[in-house]
């Protein structure tokens, strides 16, 4: 269930520099996709008169920037870098990694590994005497002192003609080079190689092309949980409603929805693949059975919508769960609360259920803090007093990891 691929989902950002082994990136980016990666390329000017933008922006599935700015847009330079889990820069010639080493800043890839947030790993690619030159090592150094990753350069045919060191890695290679990097990241992090999926946010259900039926979620509450579970080594898939909030979590894929129908594709579509479901979504319960294709007008003076039942996530999830998975569901009350909460976790074979009230005040809807109380399988109650939601959201993180062990 959860021997999934190392590289699944995870982000990496390609830099591609001047080099005869820039034609090796379009194998690169070929296997980082199979692997499950995202990945999103940026190139030196220098780099664009071997491979073409073109050609990479097609295998990568996202547009590949080569300058700041265009005249019309800028390139985020800020928001690449710290858009990615892991940067590779590959090739690296030895003007950029002299550049790298240096600090300076005359191109977007430049720009983009400066603001860096994230690890970077560079794979060298030269004639061997430049390898070897002592400019070249003292920067090669340099960059290990800030704490790069140096991908060992192969011997081998250069460019040149001539035969020796500076080869760039072969993309295999470079590959198994990141799984193992991540590998080690990951492997003393307590959910480690879990795929997790998390439902944040509102769902909206259609009247006409104006007006629709939603809540007052603002999904907070689950984005905190999603965060809490990729700080705890999970690859988080979050399925958001729509809400101005975000993430910016090298750890998490955010998939936007917009209604219960398409929270409910996403989610099922998803679900055999994943060890740990936390559903903190509020999803519509009804939905009208006919939307309108034109904005209804003001008329009588009442106007009936006869409305239907949207399909039951958290019902299809438990009556379909394995062994090796954890669903974890959400039941916000104004009355009654214990009792219905209880119910919600028995009729839909929950592993866990987390209980909040209307009734308390600073929890609920909107706000940036929550009072829960945690119901278990197992009988186990606990309750905790108002906190943060990111606080909240690592009280149930920890008795998700209790879970695994139970």
């Amino acid at each position: 269930m959860d021997a999934i691929k190392m590289l699944q989902g995870k982000k990496i950002l390609l830099g591609v520099s001047g080099s005869i082994a820039a034609y090796k990136a379009a194998t690169l980016i070929r296997l980082l996709v199979k692997e499950g990666a995202e990945v999103k390329v940026i190139m030196t000017p220098a780099a664009a008169d071997f491979i073409t933008p073109l050609t990479l922006a097609t295998l990568s599935k996202n547009e590949v920037p080569v300058n700041i700015s265009d005249h019309n847009s800028w390139n985020n330079h800020v928001m690449l870098g710290r858009w990615a889990d892991v940067m590779v820069i590959a090739p690296a010639s030895a003007n950029t990694i002299a550049k790298m080493a240096l600090g300076l800043c005359d191109n977007l890839l430049q720009a983009v590994y400066l603001s860096a947030a994230c690890p970077v790993m560079f794979a060298p690619a030269m004639d061997e005497d430049m390898w070897h030159h002592p400019a070249t090592r003292s920067n090669v150094e340099k960059l290990i002192s800030y704490g790069h990753q140096q991908i060992p350069v192969a011997s081998g045919e250069l460019a040149s003609g001539l035969f020796g060191e500076g080869r760039m890695a072969e993309p295999e290679q470079i590959v198994e080079w990141l799984a193992q990097h991540l590998r080690k990241t990951n492997q003393n992090k307590p959910l480690s190689g879990k795929t997790a999926i998390v439902t944040a946010g509102p769902t909206i259900e259609h009247i006409d092309p104006v007006r629709y039926i939603s809540n007052h979620s603002s999904g907070k509450m689950g984005i905190a949980i999603a965060e809490a579970l990729a700080d705890a080594g999970a690859n988080v898939q979050l399925v958001l409603g729509p809400t101005p909030q975000q993430t910016a979590h090298t750890g998490i894929t955010t998939i936007r929805v917009q209604t219960a129908q398409e929270m409910f594709d996403a989610v099922t579509t998803r679900y055999p693949n994943a060890g740990i479901v936390v559903a903190a979504a509020a999803v519509a319960d009804y939905r009208p059975a006919n939307v309108a294709d034109k904005k209804i007008k003001k008329g009588e003076a009442q106007l009936h919508i006869d409305l239907e039942k949207t399909p039951d996530i958290l019902r299809t999830l438990g009556d379909s769960k394995g062994p090796q998975q954890l669903l974890i569901g959400f039941s916000l009350e104004t009355n009654n609360e214990k009792e219905y909460a209880l119910k919600k976790l028995r009729e839909k074979h929950l592993d866990m259920i987390v209980m909040n009230s209307l009734a308390d005040a600073g929890a609920g809807f909107n706000y940036d803090t929550n009072k829960v109380t945690l119901f278990d399988k197992h009988g186990n109650e606990r309750s905790f007093p108002l906190k943060s939601k990111q606080a909240v959201a690592q009280d149930i993180v920890s008795a998700i990891i209790e879970l695994q062990h139970a």
